[in-house]
């Protein structure tokens, strides 16, 4: 076993914590080299896809890769914001929000923002935090329903990268939260808030990512998690059982994925007169490429291409105070038995117990 080299265990120093908060990741810009970029790692993992490894790495650099990445880096040039790609933007906005929630409700934690794929990388940040001396840190993957092929990838990230480590945290892994109240509850406010705003459609159809159908078959929770998460959200909206639809966007290739199929839906909707849509993607809790050009304009032109009159967007939690509060109440949750609350006497006589620490390992090593 390979073991990296380390800093020597600092005697005497404060525990501290710190949740980090994953997501799926980005190109760094939209342009073909750094997509092709970005593809190549996600579509490396053994995780995401399942093909033999030998006929997967020609079918990814002489067909995907080649073809692929260009087109994408046009539709990442059609929602790029000014300070990078929105699922990087609203990710560091959740993670400095979250950061403050916690500290306004008494934790002193740090919250760290990374991504699986891309920057900053899942490994860099967890060195950074142990370099700050965190000896106790949480995972919160920015996916509320599980999947293997996203929450267990992260989870494979993160062993692997303590199998390097002689020292390694106290850990504690996130996995899912596709029934807890704050998400529920954050989701219905937001479809609330647009209904308010912008009137209510004849149809609610909630889109969540596909994956492939076999996985369901293999065992995998991700089709039991997302309709689950439709009935709590539409009990919340009081919706009846034809007021809303369950849906499945970005299939890839021709296996069959998880259906119905998003678009195809829509287009069905529409032929059938539904004249007005609205449609949320809960699975994101961040808006990205797969929500903003893929629903918000690839399925809006095949609604109204088909006869659809007014298809809305819902936006997805985003940085919204409602799902800080929410972020908040579920990292709590995960932190329960980590001393992140402290009066001013208990700091004050950890800061004792440290010096106290650090003077003993000074006279150890003087001994020696």
């Amino acid at each position: 076993m390979f073991f990296r080299r380390e800093p020597p265990h600092a005697h005497g120093r404060v525990a501290r914590s710190a949740v980090v908060l994953v997501n799926l990741g980005t190109p760094d810009e939209p342009t073909r080299g750094a997509v092709r970029r970005y593809l190549k790692e996600f579509l490396s993992d053994r995780r995401v896809v399942e093909i033999p490894r030998a006929v997967w790495w020609f079918i990814l650099h002489l067909i995907i890769l080649p073809f692929r990445s260009g087109q994408s880096a046009g539709k990442y040039q059609t929602i790029w914001m000014k300070d990078g790609s929105p699922l990087k933007v609203y990710t560091e906005r959740q993670a400095a929000q979250l950061r403050s929630t916690l500290a306004e409700r008494g934790h002193e934690v740090t919250v760290a923002m990374a991504m699986r794929y891309g920057s900053p990388s899942l490994p860099d940040v967890l060195d950074q935090l142990k370099a700050e001396g965190h000896d106790r840190v949480a995972i919160l993957p920015a996916y509320p329903q599980y999947s293997g092929t996203t929450t267990a990838s992260i989870f494979d990230a993160v062993f692997a990268h303590y199998q390097q480590i002689r020292n390694v945290p106290e850990l504690r892994l996130v996995r899912g939260y596709h029934d807890h109240d704050a998400y529920i509850d954050a989701l219905a406010a937001s479809v609330q808030t647009h209904w308010e705003s912008h009137g209510r459609g004849e149809k609610l159809v909630l889109s969540f990512h596909g994956v492939p159908k076999r996985t369901l078959l293999l065992g995998d929770p991700y089709h039991c998690e997302c309709h689950k998460t439709a009935r709590l959200l539409a009990k919340r909206l009081r919706l009846r059982e034809d007021d809303y639809l369950v849906t499945f966007q970005s299939r890839f290739g021709k296996a069959e994925w998880l259906q119905p199929y998003t678009q195809p839906t829509v287009e069905q909707l529409a032929r059938e007169g539904v004249k007005a849509i609205d449609i949320l993607c809960p699975g994101f809790i961040s808006d990205c490429l797969e929500t903003l050009e893929e629903i918000n304009m690839e399925v809006r032109h095949a609604f109204e291409s088909h006869g659809g009159q007014r298809f809305s967007y819902i936006p997805c939690l985003n940085d919204g105070p409602g799902w800080i509060t929410g972020l908040a109440e579920i990292a709590e949750q995960h932190l329960i038995g980590w001393p992140t609350i402290q009066t001013p006497a208990q700091r004050a006589e950890r800061q004792r117990d440290a010096e106290t620490g650090r003077a003993r390992a000074l006279q150890l090593g003087a001994s020696e």
